[in-house]
């Protein structure tokens, strides 16, 4: 007999027998009908656990970790409004249930279990996953989440106190609204976690509002890995900013009365709570986990003998809410609703297609109010004398400074946020005066820890704001890519497009900087981004394209609620020549602020078609060097701006090149897992024969004066291209 049917029957009798666990005397102010009801949640938790085992064994479910042990977060769910954003550990059903109490019109039962069997009716992911989510609940899905998903609520934290001063169109979270985020004591750990607390009390010890309620659900175990005993507590009870609240996770009156507490607390002071609320594991971590391989009988028989639910009776009974038979009737008859639901869950239909799958990856565009843009007199107002310098043409990190002046003009739910991005201006300069001019509410520096800028980006998101986070580093990124990778682009596809974080994460990178070096300053890997499906990569090469592309990317983020990663070429920031000393070849006057590039449309110099170079960033700077001189042999040439590295803008590289007998790829980032790739295989199924690439060493990149001998070069270009016209003849 597995464990599931032990804790199943041991239910059952113990209840019958009246031999219940001991515990403090009940404490509470809920009345009976509320005890009765959180009690029903429990059991259809540890029922849908039960059955979703079921399912599996019969084909017809798929993944089992279960809420089994942590029913008493249904007690923490009734100290919460239904409108308290709730980003939930996925032992978390009984939450989940029992906030479904609280909103009309809910069928909670029907709705996890076509999520158990993967139906594409399922409301929230459409069947791509088991997950806990409800777009009505204000609870956004999560996966399998080991601390991840904690950045993001504190992001959505803040946002409340920002949105007090500066409404966003779409804001979704009340005034008085609090964010909620739970999680296990072993996840706590995790770097990402630790981030996000340190992330809460360094807002709230310098008094800026931060309505964030940590809630551990303790069950002593990651897995197989026992937490040490006490380390919860001595982790977390006197950290700076944050008040710490304990409860017996097993005695659902206690867990409700300090959990009011703590949202209470929480509420009124605007200041983060962490709620340490101890519980037990039933089962093992998951269906194939067998725990007894790994831990002692003893210790699991101890959890069983403190199952929740035998606790739960035992308050009802004391209170006189229900009677032992009472609460084994409730047991059986949702056992049976239970049994009776799936066989109808089971039935219906699943996604079939990759077309079906890939639906939801893209998520729906949204209505926003019309905008004529800032007015004259409001941009003469902000830009002072930059006025009179637009008439010159300019560098491209002043282009970018004076694109995102006019984007934040235009649009007062834009913020800017990252290291350095205030005071300073940055590292390079490129956003000076911002926060002159907008304040430090939409100018925001962060603290040194890029996985809290992305969260932040995300949380901001999810209450309607257009987060412009910036990592200093393309390198820097590496700390926090799974904030990417894993929350923001995930979130459409597992919510069903119901949820999005649109955002423009400006990153400064690439390589061919002077007098840097090694793998963080002079990074020239895009790899780990180009395989997140659903981003958008956009590259410009000069500073009147960054200003266009970077309006675009934010029509894409407010209008079509897309990801946005927007890569600055730094050794093209403050480059003015192109061929000579003192041509100003690389610099542009500013394109009036109507004007923008269309996602996918690429740039186009020259209609030679004898070579097209296919290009972008410093690359396409550096085959500008190398078609004067291949001009001067008499090649006939154009050089292609991709802009957009992802998507890939296919059907307008296929176009322009298309009269072209030959096609050289110029690609500054590492041979290996470079865009080149995808090029030449794209050329190659389109039945191109006459194509190379010249790509940078799979090398890290030296400092000093050797900081170039790894990547492309203009000489090093030209040559290639005349060694592939040799090869055509």
């Amino acid at each position: 007999m597995d464990r599931a049917a032990i804790v199943h029957q041991n239910f059952l009798d113990r209840v019958a027998a009246n031999d219940l666990p001991q515990g403090a005397p009940v404490v509470t102010d809920l009345p009976n009908t509320k005890l009765v009801e959180l009690f029903r949640s429990q059991v259809l938790s540890r029922q849908l656990d039960r059955t979703s085992r079921m399912m599996q064994k019969a084909g017809q479910g798929f993944y089992t970790i279960g809420s089994s042990g942590h029913e008493g977060m249904a007690a923490v769910a009734e100290a919460l409004r239904p409108t308290d954003m709730a980003f939930l550990h996925y032992r978390d059903a009984a939450f989940q249930i029992q906030r479904s109490q609280q909103v009309p019109g809910q069928n909670i039962a029907w709705d996890m279990l076509l999520s158990f069997a993967a139906s594409s009716d399922d409301p929230t992911s459409g069947g791509r996953h088991k997950v806990l989510g409800s777009k009505a609940l204000f609870i956004p899905p999560q996966t399998s989440t080991i601390a991840s998903h904690l950045p993001k609520a504190v992001g959505a934290a803040y946002s409340i106190g920002l949105a007090r001063r500066h409404e966003p169109e779409h804001r979704a979270l009340p005034e008085d609204a609090i964010v909620m985020a739970s999680f296990g004591d072993a996840s706590s750990n995790h770097s990402t976690a630790q981030g996000a607390f340190n992330t809460a009390c360094w807002t709230s010890f310098q008094s800026v509002p931060m309505p964030m309620l940590f809630v551990c659900e303790d069950n002593g175990i990651g897995i197989s890995t026992p937490t040490p005993q006490g380390w919860v507590a001595a982790n977390f009870m006197h950290r700076p900013g944050m008040r710490y609240f304990h409860c017996d996770g097993l005695d659902m009156a206690e867990t409700h009365r300090v959990a009011w507490l703590a949202a209470d607390y929480v509420r009124r002071h605007r200041k983060p709570a962490f709620l340490h609320v101890k519980t037990v594991r039933l089962y093992g971590h998951a269906g194939s986990d067998v725990e007894a391989a790994y831990r002692a009988k003893q210790a699991i028989a101890a959890d069983e003998a403190n199952d929740p639910l035998l606790h739960s009776v035992r308050i009802l009974q004391e209170t006189g809410a229900c009677s032992r038979e009472q609460a084994i009737d409730i047991y059986r008859e949702t056992e049976a609703r239970c049994t009776r639901v799936a066989a109808r869950a089971v039935k219906r239909p699943h996604l079939k297609t990759a077309s079906d799958v890939v639906a939801s990856l893209i998520p729906p565009k949204r209505r926003c109010a019309p905008t004529n843009g800032p007015t004259p007199e409001d941009r003469a107002k902000v830009f002072g004398s930059d006025m009179r310098a637009m008439d010159e043409p300019q560098a491209m990190n002043r282009l970018i400074n004076w694109a995102l002046t006019d984007l934040m003009l235009e649009h007062g739910e834009i913020a800017v946020m990252g290291e350095d991005v205030g005071r300073k201006g940055g590292v390079y300069g490129v956003t000076q005066k911002l926060k002159t001019r907008f304040g430090a509410d939409r100018v925001i520096d962060t603290l040194l820890d890029e996985q809290s800028i992305l969260g932040l980006a995300i949380g901001m998101a999810h209450n309607g704001f257009i987060p412009v986070p910036e990592i200093q580093f393309l390198a820097y990124l590496h700390n926090a890519e799974d904030q990417i990778r894993g929350e923001a682009a995930t979130l459409p596809f597992f919510s069903n497009g119901q949820y999005t974080n649109p955002m423009v994460l400006r990153i400064a990178g690439l390589g061919y900087q002077r007098g840097f070096g090694g793998h963080f300053h002079n990074d020239n890997s895009l790899a780990v981004l180009r395989d997140i499906p659903g981003v958008i990569i956009a590259c410009p090469s000069n500073g009147a394209d960054a200003a266009m592309m970077l309006r675009e990317s934010v029509r894409l983020a407010r209008e079509d609620q897309r990801v946005v990663i927007f890569l600055e070429p730094i050794a093209l920031y403050p480059m003015r020549d192109l061929h000579g000393e003192g041509d100003k070849g690389w610099m542009h006057l500013y394109p009036s602020p109507d004007k923008r590039i269309p996602l996918g449309q690429v740039g186009v110099s020259g209609r030679g078609t004898e070579l097209a170079i296919v290009t972008y960033g410093n690359g396409f700077y550096l085959s500008q060097q190398a078609a004067k001189v291949l001009k001067g042999k008499g090649v006939k040439l154009r050089v292609i701006d991709m802009r957009w590295l992802a998507p890939l803008p296919k059907e307008e590289l296929l176009k322009q090149t298309k009269a072209c007998g030959s096609v050289l790829i110029v690609d500054e980032c590492r041979e290996t897992g470079s865009q080149s790739e995808g090029l030449m295989a794209m050329f190659a199924e389109a039945g191109r024969e006459n194509i190379a690439r010249v790509t940078a060493t799979d090398c890290f990149i030296a400092t000093g004066p050797a900081y170039g001998a790894t990547l492309p070069t203009a000489d090093g270009i030209a040559q290639a291209a005349l060694e592939l016209l040799e090869g055509a003849k």
